[in-house]
């Protein structure tokens, strides 16, 4: 059986394209001999078979082998479809984690370092006549604390918030054929004060005597199209769509904007022409959606909003990083927003492209967040940047993300109390993703010991168990004010680091909670435990009324959507059966009223 054959990449779509996911040949390179020995060459037996996109650590790639391996290769033929001959042909990678290369029949076509991030190269030069080979070596270091690994533990045996790694292959490969002309970018940067939509197009290969036309459609009704000719590769243009339209600017509280109660998309369709032919034809779309901080509280579209997340890692039993199906993704979102929650922090992952598909389509907040190195040092530095420039190049457009956060609890930056240096760190990522984008807000260390940040994000598991009545009490006094936040340390840590201090930003609880509740056979552990149902529900009221009778608290992250391996901490369990009845958590979620406007 096939797994994952949805179009990857639902911002820039072609119907030009061919999927190579499913059976590879596989092999471990223990010794580190593959490059010696040529394996990239055809006449090379690998010894195994597995089922891309899934790591070898998985169920589902056939191997189910957790065990360290830090080179591995893998081969397989195909032919290139009619349809595509005479045209450039694109091999495309979801990710691949960490370093790996890329050879097409026997021949070094490129390489790429970073685990999360999707990657290409025009392979047309090296295509040959009839069937055509793919081989790809990876290396990904077990025990090296400096690359982002995120929740991928170092040990072999993974234990407390550490889980099984995943190496190689996680995200869908796939050919995409293009003219040598073709639409290479394209974002989208929505203003909805002036209710104008910048798109910036980049175009590859000689513009000359061509034009682009753009197609905008809001639920089937076109709002605009417009026809440019190209001077130059790189071109950018606004176009207005409230048009002076009152109930389209969202001053009646529906409008066109997006958010998670209207998900509001405008559908695009843009052409590259030249007269009367098209050489490239792209749909995509975008949403029209804005969000700042003022007055000490988080506003999506020029109102207060309260953020009901919930923490989502983003593995599944079979599949650890990679979701088993497409709907799989699309079911994480619907069972949140069952729950009551407006949206989630992707905590130590970037997502597949196609989960923030569907959180744009169904309306559901999105933190997005990168693996982090335990360790640090200038290598650490250079390769967290590395990635942030390519999660902020493929998911700029995407509606649904309203927040980045490159650091969690110090983690990469462990003396960032006492290191100048690791400070400088936080504060560069901060102001560098500001520089890449405006659009969003930016966390500098989820959790405690910020530097200069937009959100004062606080982690406190301190609750207790039920009968710890005094260290509840202590607990909910410690989210009541502004002061009593500030000035506590759950995790014996500042909630800003020396030199940096509260600057009126809002304040948000972004982890806590927790409650582990073993269903069936499993084993595991949470932050307090319960062990039915009813006092489930009863110990998550509890929680969440410290939260919702804070005067200070804008906004929550509970910990956590689902269990992951040793964690039994979620309000799912690993394979996504509810712990209690759903609708019982979203009642607690919508039983206190939150004033939100101070």
């Amino acid at each position: 059986m096939t797994f994952r054959q949805e179009y990857p990449r639902p911002q820039l779509i072609r119907n030009d394209w061919l999927n190579l996911n499913g059976e590879w040949d596989f092999d471990f390179d223990d010794q580190n001999s593959g490059l010696e020995e040529k394996w990239f060459e055809n006449e090379r037996k690998y010894k195994q078979k597995i089922n891309v996109p899934f790591a070898y650590q998985t169920k589902l790639s056939g191997i189910n082998d957790p065990t360290f391996h830090d080179w591995v290769w893998y081969r397989r033929e195909f032919d290139i479809p009619d349809s595509m001959v005479g045209k450039q042909i694109l091999l495309h990678f979801g990710a691949v984690d960490y370093r790996s290369m890329v050879f097409i029949n026997g021949n070094l076509v490129g390489s790429h370092e970073g685990g999360h991030t999707a990657f290409s190269f025009d392979i047309t030069n090296y295509l040959i006549e009839g069937t055509q080979s793919v081989v790809v070596r990876v290396e990904d270091p077990s025990t090296d604390e400096t690359i982002p690994r995120g929740k991928q533990y170092w040990i072999e045996k993974s234990a407390a918030i550490w889980y099984t790694r995943t190496t190689g292959i996680w995200q869908t490969v796939w050919l995409e054929a293009v003219n040598k002309t073709h639409i290479k970018k394209v974002r989208f940067t929505p203003d909805i004060d002036n209710g104008d939509i910048t798109i910036d197009f980049e175009i590859a290969g000689e513009y000359v005597n061509k034009k682009v036309e753009i197609d905008i459609t809001f639920k089937d009704e076109h709002v605009a199209n417009e026809t440019i000719k190209i001077h130059e590769n790189y071109l950018k243009r606004s176009i207005n769509l409230y048009n002076l339209k009152i109930f389209r600017t969202g001053f009646h509280h529906v409008g066109w904007n997006w958010s998670p109660e209207n998900p509001n998309l405008f559908d695009v369709k843009i052409r590259l022409l030249e007269d009367d032919s098209v050489l490239d034809e792209i749909t995509s779309y975008f949403g029209m959606r804005k969000v700042h901080t003022e007055n000490g509280m988080v506003y999506l579209n020029n109102r207060p909003y309260y953020q009901k997340l919930v923490l989502d890692q983003g593995y599944w039993p079979e599949g650890l990083l990679t979701a088993p199906t497409d709907q799989a993704l699309k079911q994480d979102i619907e069972l949140a927003k069952e729950m009551g929650f407006n949206g989630c922090r992707k905590h130590q992952k970037v997502e597949d492209p196609r989960f923030l598909h569907w959180a744009d389509k169904l309306g559901f907040l999105v933190w997005g967040e990168c693996a982090a190195s335990p360790s640090y040092n200038e290598d650490a530095v250079a390769r967290l940047t590395k990635e942030w420039f390519e999660i902020i190049e493929r998911d700029y457009n995407h509606p649904c993300i309203v927040t980045w956060v490159p650091i969690n609890e110090s983690w990469g930056v462990p003396a960032i109390s006492n290191d100048d240096q690791q400070k400088h760190h936080s504060l560069a990522m901060y102001h560098l993703i500001h520089s890449l984008d405006k659009t969003r807000l930016v966390i500098s260390n989820d959790g405690w010991e910020l530097t200069k940040t937009d959100i004062c994000a606080i982690h406190n598991y301190n609750h207790g168990h039920k009968d710890e009545v005094d260290k509840y009490n202590e607990y909910r006094s410690s989210l009541s004010t502004t002061e009593n936040l500030l000035h506590s340390k759950p995790a014996g840590r500042r909630i800003y680091t020396k030199g940096f201090s509260h600057c009126g930003e809002p304040i948000l609880l972004t982890e806590f909670g927790g409650i582990g509740y073993k269903v069936g056979d499993e084993s595991g552990w949470g932050y307090t435990s319960v062990t039915n149902a009813e006092d489930y529900l009863a110990d998550y009221e509890r929680v969440m009324k410290a939260v919702y009778t804070s005067n200070s608290l804008h906004g929550y992250c509970y910990t956590q959507l689902t269990d992951v391996e040793q964690e039994i901490n979620g309000l799912l369990t690993y394979d996504r059966k509810p712990k209690c009845d759903l609708e019982k958590i979203r009642k607690i979620n919508d039983m206190w009223h939150v004033n939100i406007v101070k």
